[in-house]
């Protein structure tokens, strides 16, 4: 399915209040109680809402949104964010990139950088860079997991403590309001701590439904990333944690330049968002 503009705004409204009533939707939204319904159906067949009495609410923090579910999830954010990310990346360098979404944005704009080395455990970015003339794909070894095609295990773990790289580029389930970074995979957030210890300088990318989502697993803290990309101004806490890390912040903005990218200086007293 792919959403319409009502539906995404009722995900970003239930993301940032927990639940949502369908009356209070249908007033909101100034349509029948019934169109809500329907588009609550839609989204929770979808695995995008979890359908309680009277309403909506988020999904379980113990088990993600299926990954075809993902895909369709604010698209254009998603490539506004790897483009971005990408647009860091200069070519010539060595790169991580993990499982998700949002980093398989991240491969699909490096597809014209030149002479990247691109190591990953995710077979959807190894698709996507793979016709790339002038970069080098290497895929980890481990077990592939069927439903979104990433690669995890012990034997994963091995293979990434191999490398010591210029950048990972990472993705992530959620951010809690203390700054941690939350998964739902142990395996996978095991693979992900590696490849942070072996990467030079550390690149999340998270769309705003990521801050407040609930997942099981902690992965990390934001202070131990070195640069955020997000597609919207994030909630306070996130400039704080970024700012007390000495982090930098890049929010993307579709009217923003080539990079669709607002960039706030990283390592400075001044952490305001330049225009």
């Amino acid at each position: 399915m792919g959403l319409n503009g009502r539906q995404q705004a009722m995900l970003d409204l239930v993301q940032e209040q927990g639940f949502v009533s369908v009356e209070a939707l249908a007033q909101h939204f100034a349509v029948t109680a019934q169109t809500i319904r329907r588009d609550i159906n839609a989204l929770c067949g979808a695995g995008l809402l979890r359908r309680y009495h009277g309403g909506a609410g988020l999904p379980s923090s113990v088990e993600n949104v299926h990954y075809q579910a993902r895909r369709i999830l604010l698209p254009e954010a998603k490539a506004r964010i790897g483009a971005a990310i990408a647009a860091r990346i200069p070519d010539k360098a060595s790169v991580f990139i993990t499982l998700g979404t949002t980093t398989e944005a991240v491969a699909l704009a490096l597809r014209q950088h030149h002479g990247l080395r691109v190591i990953t455990n995710n077979l959807n970015v190894a698709s996507a860079m793979a016709d790339s003339p002038d970069c080098e794909v290497i895929v980890a070894g481990g077990v592939v997991r069927q439903r979104d095609r990433g690669i995890t295990g012990e034997a994963t773990i091995d293979f990434v403590n191999q490398f010591k790289v210029d950048y990972a580029v990472l993705g992530i389930s959620g951010i809690e309001a203390d700054g941690t970074l939350l998964d739902f995979d142990y395996h996978e957030v095991r693979v992900i701590q590696a490849i942070l210890r072996n990467a030079r300088s550390t690149l999340l990318g998270a769309d705003h439904s990521k801050f407040g989502r609930n997942a099981m697993v902690r992965v990390a803290s934001l202070g131990e990333i070195d640069e955020l990309y997000t597609d919207a101004e994030p909630p306070a806490y996130v400039r704080r944690v970024m700012k007390e890390n000495g982090g930098r912040l890049v929010v993307t903005d579709a009217s923003a330049g080539a990079d669709g990218s607002l960039d706030s200086d990283r390592r400075s007293g001044m952490f305001e968002t330049e225009h």
